[in-house]
């Protein structure tokens, strides 16, 4: 699994996350709005640490210099 993503990239997607949990425990959202977001959230966390975002491959896109 080679890394597609670069570090701006990254540090997009971990902040972005850090928010959605922040407003989840804040309880600024909640229901199905929340398990949405922070499904996405738990993506976002995990392709930013691995630095591959698998949909990126199909269309052979890279942030990554």
């Amino acid at each position: 699994m080679k890394q597609n993503m670069g570090t701006l990239d990254r540090i997009i997607r971990a902040v972005v996350a850090i928010i959605i949990g922040i407003l989840y425990f804040t309880g600024v959202i909640n229901g199905v709005l929340a398990i949405v977001l922070g499904i996405i959230a738990i993506v976002f966390l995990i392709t930013s640490i691995i630095g591959f975002c698998p949909l990126y491959l199909p269309f052979r896109f890279s942030t990554k210099k």
